[in-house]
């Protein structure tokens, strides 16, 4: 079917109206209306995943005696997941699928573990990230509407090293320091070269995103810019942030999403939450044309 110039301006119309009407149904509740509602249910849903949390997993802090992290931080050791009441590892481990099945045994533990506010969703940072961002850049990722659900003694050293795969010589590059816009010139002016020197750049550099960015459905109290590559992938590892995987709907069948490293990418084939990319170049395009905007071509 041939669309006329006079088809076209209807149908422009059309999608007018449609935006319209989006962004009068979310203008209908104004910002310190909306903090002071998420606010007040701020203390259920933390509850809730702090419960869930502790039916599924032991979070007590036993730390090894014989294996730290880098930079000193103990390894947590022993099982954590736990047992169905009155099972034992060796009884499960003796039982056929179906049986176990049949039987409701497999630990609640190995099930995906949801977001700490599901329906909400979002990037949510542990607490170190969030006070070093705000002592360097200004920059406050703090959610008013939720906090990090897992304990400190379970996360990765912070902040981690940083060691050059073409500098090896060199040890941890990153001087103990999380790397930030404010200080990854001064780190490695000396160690990388400029094209290189430019790609960190572009890794420090906030861009918006929807939690944390300048319109009134930020869940920040302050309107930001919005986050940087490694505000997640802190020196280019993981501080174990989270979100939920934008590429799949209905949202309560999204995944809670960590943070993998980025140590090795340098050698992988594939990439993103379906390993379905070909390129860091498709991923990085991805993540910000949608991924940042929980996938709503709306907000992006």
């Amino acid at each position: 079917m041939t669309c006329t110039p006079g088809r076209k301006a209807v149908v422009v119309a059309g999608l007018l109206v449609a935006v319209g009407a989006v962004t009068r149904a979310a203008a209908d509740e104004d910002f310190p209306s909306l903090v002071k509602r998420l606010q007040s249910q701020k203390p259920e849903f933390a509850k809730r995943q702090q419960d869930l949390l502790q039916t599924r997993y032991d979070l007590s802090d036993r730390p090894a005696k014989d294996a730290t992290m880098a930079r000193g931080k103990p390894v947590q050791e022993g099982v954590r997941a736990r047992l169905p009441k009155g099972a034992t590892w060796d009884e499960l481990a003796a039982m056929l699928p179906d049986e176990i099945k049949a039987k409701d045994m497999w630990p609640a533990g190995f099930y995906p573990l949801p977001h700490p506010h599901q329906e909400a969703g979002g990037m949510v940072f542990p607490k170190p990230l969030i006070d070093e961002t705000k002592k360097q850049t200004g920059r406050d990722l703090t959610r008013f509407d939720l906090d990090f659900d897992l304990p400190q003694h379970l996360l990765p050293e912070f902040p981690a090293p940083i060691y050059l795969t073409t500098r090896p010589d060199l040890g941890d590059v990153s001087r103990g320091q999380l790397v930030t816009l404010a200080n990854f010139n001064e780190l490695f002016k000396d160690v990388l070269n400029p094209k290189q020197l430019e790609g960190l750049r572009l890794l420090v550099t906030p861009f918006p995103q929807a939690q944390f960015n300048a319109t009134e459905d930020r869940r920040a109290l302050t309107a930001y810019q919005g986050v940087a590559c490694f505000d997640c992938h802190a020196n280019g590892h993981t501080n174990a942030a989270t979100h939920t995987v934008g590429d799949i709907r209905p949202n309560e069948h999204r995944h809670r999403i960590d943070t993998p490293s980025l140590r090795g990418v340098n050698i992988q084939r594939l990439f993103g939450s379906q390993r379905a990319m070909k390129s860091v170049e498709d991923f990085t395009e991805f993540e910000q044309r949608a991924a940042y905007f929980d996938g709503d071509p709306v907000q992006a």
